[in-house]
């Protein structure tokens, strides 16, 4: 996802895992603060334009932890800067630094660019049972998996390499565009019963959908 609509996107898909985690007004507001300003960052990357920004949002431990991952094929770590009095922008990141309990910058495995994450403490929140999360490489037609705030029956799954070696799967689900993942990024599935499988379909163009814990691109 990497267009105009791609933060208020991010904030719908936030605020559907928030509901189901029974999150507090105040937590909430938050993290939907510290989302928005990452995914924005990421946006202002300057990289080719078929490049996308990836998101995902996990609950940690019993809930007292709520952990956002932002991706992006920029290079460099975004800096925290001390705008001015009269500077219009450049306060994303301070924002961020006095919300979260901690912040950072990952490189991303078998891929180009980086993961600006960021935790939240979160008491109170309760995840959802009868979820888990897996690597993107071990999922298998019939399962249930998260995407934009919905579940999704996987139809097909097929493995492909990057050009530089590195591995990654190609998602095709009952309804929507595929999934295009990182074979170790994780998303969520059902543990019940799965779905039945069913025909593949096509890999959609560059706007890809983000699973919950919302997967990058």
């Amino acid at each position: 996802m990497r267009c105009r609509s791609s933060v208020p996107r991010a904030r719908a898909v936030l605020r559907a895992k928030l509901g189901e985690w029974r999150a507090g007004q105040m937590v909430s507001e938050s993290v939907e603060l510290v989302l928005s300003e990452l995914v924005t960052n990421a946006l202002r990357v300057p990289v080719p334009g078929d490049r996308m920004v990836g998101v995902r949002i996990e609950c940690r431990g019993r809930g007292e932890l709520l952990r956002l991952e932002v991706s992006d094929a920029g290079e460099g770590r975004p800096v925290v800067r001390q705008p001015g009095e009269l500077d219009a922008a450049g306060r994303g990141l301070l924002l961020v630094e006095a919300l979260a309990h901690r912040w950072g910058v990952d490189e991303r495995q078998a891929g180009i660019g980086k993961t600006v994450w960021a935790e939240l403490l979160a008491p109170g929140i309760v995840p959802a049972p009868g979820e888990a999360d897996v690597a993107a490489v071990t999922l298998r037609p019939g399962q249930s998996v998260r995407v934009w705030g919905t579940w999704r029956t996987v139809r097909s799954v097929r493995s492909e390499r990057y050009a530089s070696g590195g591995l990654f799967v190609v998602v095709c689900l009952d309804e929507g565009p595929a999934l295009r993942l990182q074979a170790g990024e994780a998303v969520t599935v059902r543990t019940g019963r799965a779905s039945a499988a069913g025909a593949p379909c096509a890999l959609a163009g560059p706007a890809r959908p983000m699973s919950g814990p919302v997967s990058s691109s």
